[in-house]
């Protein structure tokens, strides 16, 4: 387990980037997205590897992208901020009706973060879509529920995060003593 690795989860267009942004300009250690990454890449290289396209491909995708920022960041010292974690790729799949390949469901049981995981929970305030975040607002409240479910069930405890401005949530995650 490696007790130095923060997660902030939950669902589309509640804020989780900004706040890693926020959090990473205050001196933490941060990784991306993987799955914005990949629609970025995907779209510009005429790939179908997409949520909207070849689901399985996609989740391949974010699957190796997230271990292999798991293994950079076992090189820092310091917490260090995923904007999610492998276990949102079995939410994800979960969510698609798709099965959990066995070596997914592996790699979130081998690929510990911090038990403490902050999940951003649906705010229709400040929900938005864009050209990579598709999802509608139900879609977005059932991939909240989603991530605090898997999240829960492989022994990680959801610290929610509070309805706030980004500042008061980064502050909110510092008072948490994880820096």
């Amino acid at each position: 387990m490696s007790d130095h690795f923060f997660v902030v989860t939950g669902g589309p267009g509640v804020g989780k980037t900004s706040l890693i942004t926020e959090l990473s300009r205050r001196g933490f250690h941060a990784t991306p997205d993987s799955g914005r990454a990949i629609i970025r890449e995907e779209v510009a290289r005429g790939g179908d590897a997409l949520p909207w396209a070849d689901r399985m491909a996609y989740a391949e995708r974010m699957l190796e992208r997230d271990l292999r920022a798991c293994e950079d960041a076992e090189a820092l010292s310091g917490p260090v901020i995923f904007d999610r974690g492998i276990p949102d790729i079995i939410g994800y799949l979960t969510l698609c009706g798709l099965p959990v390949p066995p070596h997914v469901a592996a790699a979130a049981k081998a690929a510990r973060y911090n038990r403490r995981v902050f999940l951003a929970p649906f705010w229709d305030e400040i929900f938005t879509q864009d050209s990579e975040r598709k999802q509608t607002r139900a879609e977005a409240e059932a991939t909240c529920a989603v991530m605090r479910e898997t999240y829960t069930a492989l022994g990680y405890q959801i610290t929610e995060l509070p309805r706030a401005d980004i500042a008061t949530r980064a502050d909110f995650i510092c008072a948490q003593r994880v820096n």
